[in-house]
């Protein structure tokens, strides 16, 4: 039955392929995709000050992080017979101006000889709103996650993800690291906090110049003051993570829910 899943989903994606530009892109990071139903054969994880995606058999080039994000990175740099690139994102004020102090954090890519992505590492900062448990199960969801054609996007199944005992972080803990949002949405039983950063990018290509822009949608429970959810675009890639999602039973009732 397995087998079969995997055929269909090669025939589904061959058939999304066919309608976009730079299909070759798109065939690696499918590849990509179908390893995660086995994460554990293809993909490591380790945190500490900083949480890394090792990539044991890597599909992905650097063009095709390029053609897919439409953005070049902050910095290149060679590391052996490899290379690393950094994205910086640099949290904004309303009128689009850097603040001081600085508050930023950074995505990494290394790539091995043969130019494929061999490792994606997020720096400390992005793991005050993506916490490395719920990070590491976000990845690990994504394993049979639905394919949107329309938006060219993968979701999780719910009831199909992995359940973590791990807690959630206050917004008083958030807001200390990250400063005061631009914005305050208040609803019902909710929060919503947005920050924007902006990517320090080197080039972009035309037409994409709002992909330098992250807005980071950060929501917290009003009972709990737990961060429930994190929605931001960074370096073109869209994340929303729903962390109650991912919370066991035991961590629920903790909260009251």
């Amino acid at each position: 039955m397995k087998k079969v899943t995997r055929i269909f989903r090669l025939v589904l994606a061959f058939g999304l392929l066919s309608t976009l530009t730079g299909c070759l892109h798109w065939l690696h990071a499918y590849q990509t995709y179908l390893q995660m139903d086995e994460f554990d054969r293809y993909f490591a994880v380790t945190s500490k000050d900083d949480f890394t995606v090792h990539f044991k058999e890597p599909r992905l080039l650097s063009q095709d992080f390029v053609s897919l994000a439409k953005l070049h990175a902050s910095s290149e740099e060679r590391i052996g017979d490899g290379k690393k690139w950094r994205y910086w994102f640099r949290k904004i004020d309303k009128d689009g101006k850097p603040i001081n102090p600085e508050i930023s954090f950074y995505l990494d890519l290394a790539f091995n000889k043969e130019d494929k992505i061999t490792d994606w590492t997020f720096s400390n900062l992005f793991l005050q709103i993506a916490p490395p448990e719920f990070l590491e199960a976000s990845f690990r969801s994504l394993g049979g996650a639905e394919i949107n054609e329309e938006k060219q996007q993968l979701k999780a199944k719910a009831d199909q993800m992995e359940k973590i005992a791990a807690k959630l972080p206050k917004k008083a803990v958030v807001v200390k690291q990250l400063g005061e949002p631009l914005e305050v949405e208040n609803e019902d039983k909710q929060e919503i906090y947005k920050y924007h950063f902006r990517l320090d990018a080197r080039e972009i290509e035309e037409g994409y110049e709002d992909r330098a822009l992250s807005e980071v949608r950060l929501t917290f429970d009003k009972a709990t003051s737990e961060l429930v959810k994190m929605s931001g675009r960074f370096a073109g890639l869209k994340i929303s993570i729903n962390y109650r999602n991912f919370q066991d039973e035991d961590e629920k009732k903790v909260a009251g829910l």
